[in-house]
């Protein structure tokens, strides 16, 4: 089964530590908490654990299809995901329990001051094959 472990700038529960902002740390605090992630993918790899991971850019914009032409795209009001979501990875498990136990490690990547963050990961399974609606 194939989950996906969302990391969050903000947006989900309070986070322990009132850990600061990335933008707020140092560039070897940054070095150390990229690392910690290198090695947890690497690790994953090992064990045919892993799947993709990436880390997001600040930009991106909300777009639809609104019929021919140029389609309209907006910046808001809406809560965006480059506001919410600092990136993520795709773990393929065994298990829902495996998936919780890997997102409670990498919970631990190491912030400012080397302490870990103990941040709040969001834990998504992805839908296998299709999905058949069936009406009320």
């Amino acid at each position: 089964m194939k989950y996906l472990l969302l990391k969050h700038y903000r947006g989900g529960p309070a986070p322990v530590g009132g850990a600061e902002p990335m933008d707020e740390w140092t560039p070897a605090e940054v070095d150390a908490h990229a690392q910690f992630m290198r090695d947890f993918a690497d690790r994953l790899q090992e064990s045919g654990e892993f799947v993709d991971t990436q880390a997001l850019a600040a930009g991106g914009a909300f777009v639809r299809y609104d019929g021919e032409g140029k389609p309209p795209v907006t910046d808001g009001p809406f809560a965006e995901t480059k506001d919410l979501i600092a990136g993520w990875m795709m773990i393929d498990v065994e298990s829902w329990e495996r998936a919780l136990q890997l997102a409670a490690e990498l919970s631990s990547a190491p912030g400012a001051g080397g302490k870990p963050l103990y941040e709040w990961l969001e834990v998504r399974p992805l839908l296998a094959g299709h999905v058949e609606c069936v009406a009320d």
